[in-house]
């Protein structure tokens, strides 16, 4: 299945963190902070948001940004250009 976000949308793929442990403790994943930076997957039809990110760049977005979704066991985070924060480079 492919996502194929509209308007001032993009998909990104959330990007894994490794597994800390801490004095041979593991962490669950509930208590482990949440990655703010993700890979563009699909850009939105928006043309000043295609002239600022491009498939396959890196980008910075908000905490409680976006709405997750997993597809084909692969999480996804679907922004809309006011969550993206920043180009990653």
């Amino acid at each position: 299945m492919k996502l194929r976000p509209i308007e001032d949308h993009v998909v990104v793929k959330i990007a894994t963190s490794e597994e800390k442990k801490i004095g041979g403790i593991i962490i669950p994943d509930t208590a482990k902070e949440k990655p703010q930076i993700a890979e563009i997957i699909a850009v939105g039809t928006d043309e000043d948001l295609q002239k600022i990110v491009k498939v396959g760049e890196k980008v910075l977005y908000g905490k409680y940004a976006g709405t997750e979704i997993e597809l084909d066991g692969e999480k996804y985070l679907i922004l809309s250009k006011s969550d993206i924060l920043a180009v990653v480079e």
